[in-house]
């Protein structure tokens, strides 16, 4: 029944019957030499050739089908291009006078010089919008209310400026005031600096007060003098016969009980000369002073010419020693008025009997010992100082061990009384 309503199709002594989704061949054969040897392998692995050529039609109805498909999609894409070439081509040319159509309206609204256009509206907008917003500005930080977000740091700022102009005047008053106060102490130290350097000149110079060292030492060599039948002479402030003044005392050896045998000068200084300064001043005291011995007498072992020595001869008939001003033990000066006063006479006796290798001999031991006495009496006067440091620094711990016990006995009655 089912054969009988179904078309059929016959070729040669094969029939292909339709049923459904079905194909039916009955005594159908194909030569195919592919076919064959591909139905024949399968069949060789255990494959039944009904399915491999099951497959092999199915196969190929699907390459037969796609194949038509492809046909007709070559036909539409042809189709497509043919008309999409035509609607391109006119879509250019509508596009092209669109384009040009845009373009002057675009050049025509983006004009800067035209009125109306879009840069020249813009410019307009903004330079209004700048001057609503300067002009809000400008209201909103010059109200002198709350509304302003500064009045409050204004306000302040303004406090702040009059108590600093006010703190600032205030404090410029007194450094105006303080300034004075050491300018006028400047100007006192200065005028009593000044007068100190004009009382030492006059001391050098010999004049006023000044003279005290100088007429100290005078005195001394005076009173050596007389006891040696001596003459001493204050020259400070007497003229020598080439002018100078140079020389404070001069001493004349013999001068007091006949005749001068030889003139000694001596120059009292109460300032540090260098080594130069002291050989010239010397040099000058024996020329004006017409003398064949200088010597140099200073306030202290700190007035001594640096690089030299006192109680050493120098170039045969230079001297130096020491007059403390403060403590005026006048031994160190005794001992070389009499060391210069036996050189001096050793010298001019030439016309008489004298054993000058002796009394060389003599001087140089003189002058060691000098020199050795010296040095003794400094180690003294440094044993004197330390002993009176030593003894106030003691007298100082125990009077601050009776300030500590007076503390604790104190504490002490504190307590008991509590």
């Amino acid at each position: 029944m089912e054969a009988s309503e179904k078309p059929q199709l016959e070729l040669d002594d094969a029939t292909v019957r339709l049923v459904a989704d079905r194909l039916v061949i009955e005594r159908l054969e194909i030569v195919d030499e592919r076919a064959a040897r591909v139905v024949r392998e399968r069949a060789e692995i255990g494959q039944a050739p009904a399915e491999t050529v099951t497959k092999a039609v199915e196969i190929g109805a699907r390459v037969l089908d796609s194949e038509e498909t492809a046909v007709n999609v070559d036909y539409v894409r042809a189709e497509f291009e043919r008309h999409a070439g035509a609607l391109r081509r006119d879509l250019s040319k509508t596009l092209e006078d669109g384009d040009e159509q845009l373009a002057e309206r675009i050049a025509t609204s983006f004009d800067p010089g035209r009125d109306g256009s879009v840069p020249k509206e813009i410019e307009d907008r903004v330079k209004h919008a700048l001057a609503e917003q300067r002009e809000a500005l400008l209201k909103l930080f010059s109200a002198d209310e709350g509304a302003n977000p500064l009045f409050d740091f204004k306000v302040a700022m303004v406090r702040v400026y009059r108590e600093l102009g006010s703190r600032q005047q205030t404090e410029g008053e007194a450094n105006r005031k303080r300034i004075e106060e050491l300018t006028k102490q400047i100007i006192e130290l200065k005028e009593r600096d000044n007068a100190d350097r004009r009382v030492a000149d006059e001391a050098e110079r010999g004049t006023a007060k000044g003279r005290t060292f100088e007429e100290l030492v005078h005195a001394v060599l005076e009173g050596l003098a007389a006891g040696n039948g001596d003459a001493a002479h204050h020259t400070g402030d007497a003229t020598s016969e080439s002018g100078g003044k140079k020389g404070d005392t001069v001493v004349e050896i013999g001068g007091a009980v006949g005749r001068t045998l030889a003139n000694v000068v001596f120059e009292s200084k109460n300032k540090k000369l260098s080594k130069n300064d002291a050989w010239a001043e010397l040099n000058a005291c024996m020329t004006e002073r017409d003398s064949v011995y200088g010597v140099l007498v200073v306030a202290g072992d700190d007035k001594i010419p640096s690089g030299l020595e006192d109680f050493t001869e120098y170039q045969g008939n230079k001297i130096i020693v020491t007059l403390d001003r403060d403590d005026p033990d006048p031994l160190a000066l005794q001992l070389v008025y009499r060391y210069v006063r036996a050189r001096v006479l050793s010298a001019g006796a030439s016309d008489r009997q004298l054993d000058a290798a002796a009394v060389g001999a003599a001087a140089e031991a003189a002058i060691a010992h000098l020199k050795r006495a010296n040095r003794v009496r400094k180690s003294l006067t440094n044993v004197t100082k330390s002993a009176d440091t030593a003894r106030s620094e003691f007298d100082d711990m125990v009077a601050d061990v009776e300030r500590s016990l007076d503390s604790i006995e104190a504490l002490l009655s504190d307590a008991e009384r509590d």
